[in-house]
């Protein structure tokens, strides 16, 4: 897991949002922010059990978080932007293919 990856949460109440990991605190546990919810002065420590890799790197947060540069919540939400989209389509979808009860 390194700083700058796009993962899929996976438990918890957070479950099925995705997040950038913003800091690797032990092999174990991670801090986690999407710009929202969770900003980057106060991420989310989530276990790395709970969280699902997507092979994504968000280049230009890695950057500037490596170099100790600021980073705003606006670039990482920008950056989650077509992951969100993404999810939120195929719940509407699920939503609508769903028949109502009798």
């Amino acid at each position: 897991m390194e700083i700058g990856t796009v993962v899929l949460s996976r438990q918890g109440r957070d479950k099925g949002n995705y997040f950038v990991c913003v800091k690797v605190l032990s092999e174990s546990e991670i801090l986690i922010a999407d710009g929202e919810l969770h900003k980057l002065k106060k991420p989310k420590k989530k276990n790395v059990k709970h969280v699902k890799l997507n092979g994504v790197t968000l280049e230009s947060v890695k950057e500037k978080l490596l170099a100790g540069k600021k980073v705003f919540d606006s670039e990482i939400r920008k950056g989650l932007r077509p992951f969100n989209e993404e999810t939120e389509g195929k719940e509407c979808q699920k939503m609508t293919q769903s028949k109502p009860k009798a």
